[in-house]
């Protein structure tokens, strides 16, 4: 029997939460056994996502397929997430940015998480701290704003509805979002992704205003006690991100290398 590593299984499910986001937009997508690909296509120049999933015995024959890829989707840009760190793709124009980490939590309960939503809780410095599932549109649009200004996605501002997450996202099996609110405000989100054998995080993401008031780590909390506890939970950490996770029980399974190509000209 093959038992997939919880690094492997982390790969699977962010290539699933991409490939989701692709039939919610209309994008093309590629699957190969060992890696996926989404054409990202809301201006001509949007960067495609290719995500190695699994590790490769030689990385010169992965370079030429992804070479190829690009060149058939005429991709001025794009962002190769590398989990095994073995490719370089400085001949196809790109820089290798800062390694993160892919982490894993066990199942598990979540200290500190409310068993009922929304989730309450005082706001450092002040102030009411609510958190709950977005379950429609007009509630999954405040979450998107959220990403939008608070992860920050530059490429998407000034935010438009629908621009970077759109609605039927939510008619995804498995996907899910949450919204933290300070005092009624909103104040962050993160989105989840279950794929039947591990919960991935997505977007973290709190608005600068309110920052250093215990919002991302409410909002992951309450995602993580609600969206199938009984499952692993995967996400990348920012450096920003990783001493939360860390407290909330995440280890580190290796450090993906992201391979990016932003020509100046373009």
């Amino acid at each position: 029997m093959n038992t997939l590593s919880r690094l492997e299984q982390a790969n699977d499910n962010a290539a699933a939460f991409w490939l989701a986001q692709a039939r919610a937009h209309g994008w093309r997508y590629r699957i190969r056994p060992d890696w996926t690909a989404v054409r990202c296509a809301r201006t001509p120049d949007d960067p495609p996502r290719l995500l190695v999933t699994r590790r490769y015995a030689e990385p010169k024959p992965l370079e030429a397929e992804l070479a190829e890829l690009i060149e058939e989707w005429e991709a001025v840009r794009f962002t190769v997430e590398d989990p095994y760190g073995g490719l370089d793709l400085t001949g196809l124009g790109a820089a290798r940015m800062p390694a993160m980490p892919v982490m894993t939590r066990e199942p598990g309960p979540v200290e500190g998480a409310s068993a009922a939503l929304p989730a309450r809780a005082e706001a450092r410095g002040g102030g009411v701290l609510t958190v709950d599932e977005a379950l429609d549109g007009d509630t999954f649009a405040l979450v998107e704003r959220a990403v939008v200004d608070g992860f920050p996605l530059p490429a998407r501002q000034p935010w438009t509805r629908g621009g970077a997450l759109p609605e039927n996202l939510l008619g995804e099996a498995g996907c899910r979002a949450w919204l933290g609110r300070v005092d009624a405000a909103v104040a962050g989100a993160c989105l989840t992704y279950d794929d039947g054998r591990v919960t991935g995080v997505y977007w973290v993401a709190t608005l600068p205003a309110h920052r250093g008031r215990g919002v991302a780590g409410a909002v992951l909390r309450t995602a993580l006690a609600h969206a199938h506890p009984d499952r692993p939970a995967s996400l990348v950490a920012t450096s920003l991100g990783e001493p939360l996770y860390r407290r909330l029980g995440f280890t580190e399974q290796a450090r993906t290398s992201w391979w990016i190509r932003t020509p100046a000209d373009s």
